[in-house]
């Protein structure tokens, strides 16, 4: 089922219709380690008003007091792409060791005033020559450290100023919108196919300038090993949110410009529309 954070309060999608329920407190409602039994429970009792479409609705990018943290270098692409940005300084041989160690890496993103929703502008850094969006499988963890669900995440990241320093990726990485995450949580007990797909487009001018698309089989660490090395040393009273690395690396020659369309689909989850600002 889809779990929608709106104006109008908290919107469900399931195979049933599409209901509204007003909930008092998003964060305590998410942080939930049987949440889609809760809903599924709550909407047979008869809570909750029948909609005939989300149509009027503002959907709100499904995030409250929950941090955003990231993961890297889980994709061979990646491994490559962050090589090959980082060459002249000296870097590259950071990320292939990363690829290979026990321990994955693991960052700091966003907290919710830095994340924009559906609809809304992400931004490049006006000191960075080179950007992308990196598409990602995000997770939806309860503060046990439970996957109860997944979203759609959109890293935006200044290559020009990591691949300078990789001691500069905090800057390269969190900035003001420097996160998008939507359009809704896609709650389920069962863990996502292994084929589930991950596709970018990105449109500039009515042209698609990039498109490209990779299965998450190709994550080479599991979600659960990830959620892991998040949560040691680091207690999240309400939950967290973990993108999980991306696949998708435009190449040397592109960069994001103002007025961009960045449009990220997953399986069973949707599509996350957001333009450049």
């Amino acid at each position: 089922m889809k779990l929608y954070k709106t104006n109008q309060g908290v919107i469900i999608e399931n195979s049933e219709g599409i209901f509204i329920v007003q909930v008092q407190d998003w964060d305590n409602f998410i942080n939930d380690d049987n949440l889609a039994k809760t809903i599924q429970s709550l909407l047979a009792s008869g809570y909750g008003t029948k909609k005939e479409s989300l149509n009027g609705a503002v959907i709100l990018p499904p995030v409250g007091k929950q941090e955003l943290w990231a993961c890297g270098v889980t994709y061979l692409r990646s491994k490559v792409g962050r090589q090959e940005e980082s060459k002249l300084s000296g870097g590259a041989d950071f990320y292939a060791k990363v690829y290979e160690a026990e321990r994955p890496e693991i960052f700091f993103k966003a907290t919710a005033n830095r994340i924009v929703g559906p609809g809304e502008k992400v931004k490049i850094r006006k000191d960075s020559t080179w950007d992308v969006p990196e598409p990602e499988l995000t997770l939806v963890v309860t503060s046990s450290g439970k996957i109860i669900g997944y979203t759609i995440g959109n890293d935006m990241s200044s290559r020009s100023i990591e691949g300078e320093n990789p001691l500069y990726l905090p800057q390269a990485k969190t900035y003001d919108a420097c996160a998008a995450i939507g359009p809704c949580l896609y709650i389920t007990e069962e863990p996502l196919d292994k084929n589930t797909m991950i596709s970018l487009e990105i449109i500039r001018n009515d042209v698609i300038e990039f498109s490209d698309k990779i299965a998450i089989s190709q994550i080479k660490r599991s979600l659960q090993e990830l959620v892991g090395y998040v949560f040691r040393e680091c207690s999240f009273p309400y939950g967290c949110l973990i993108m999980t690395g991306t696949g998708i690396v435009p190449g040397n020659d592109f960069t994001l410009r103002a007025g961009d369309e960045i449009r990220i689909t997953i399986d069973n989850i949707g599509t996350l529309v957001n333009t450049v600002g």
